[in-house]
C-alpha cells in the first residue's frame, strides 16, 4: 500500500465521523423544537379545573343504579303473502320488564363455559 490509499481512508474515515456528528445535532436540534412546539400547544390548552368548579354530589344524595331483567318486544310479522319487512320498518325494538326477575344460572350438570372440561347435558 502506498501513502495515498492511507489517505483516501483516513479522509473517508474522517467524512464518517462528520456526518455522524451533523445527523446527531440535526437530531437534537428537531427534539429541542418538538418540546418546544408542545409547551407552546400546552399553554394555549384551558387549566384543569379548581376544586370548586369540580362536580358536586346531589342534594339528595348519591344516586342509586337499578337492575333488573328485561325482555324484548315481539318483532313483528308479515302476514302470509305479504313481502318481508325491512329494518326501517321495524323501527327500534324496545324491551320492557320481565316478569321473573330471578338471573339465569347454569343447569346442573352444565359444564359452565365452553371449553370448561365439564361433562355437559349426555
Amino acid at each position: 500500500m502506498n501513502t495515498a490509499t492511507y489517505e483516501a481512508a483516513a479522509g473517508a474515515q474522517v467524512f464518517g465521523y462528520v456526518l455522524v456528528l451533523v445527523v446527531g445535532v440535526v437530531l437534537v436540534a428537531g427534539l429541542l423544537w418538538a418540546f418546544r412546539l408542545g409547551f407552546k400547544v400546552r399553554r394555549r390548552e384551558p387549566a384543569p379545573p379548581r376544586p370548586e368548579e369540580q362536580p358536586k354530589m346531589p342534594p339528595t344524595g348519591p344516586v342509586r343504579e337499578t337492575s333488573e331483567m328485561r325482555e324484548p318486544h315481539e318483532v313483528p310479522r308479515t302476514e302470509d303473502g305479504d313481502e318481508r319487512l325491512t329494518p326501517h320498518q321495524l323501527g327500534n325494538v324496545g324491551s320492557r320488564r320481565a316478569e321473573d326477575q330471578q338471573r339465569p344460572r347454569w343447569s346442573p350438570g352444565s359444564s359452565g363455559s365452553f371449553g370448561g372440561g365439564g361433562g355437559g347435558h349426555t
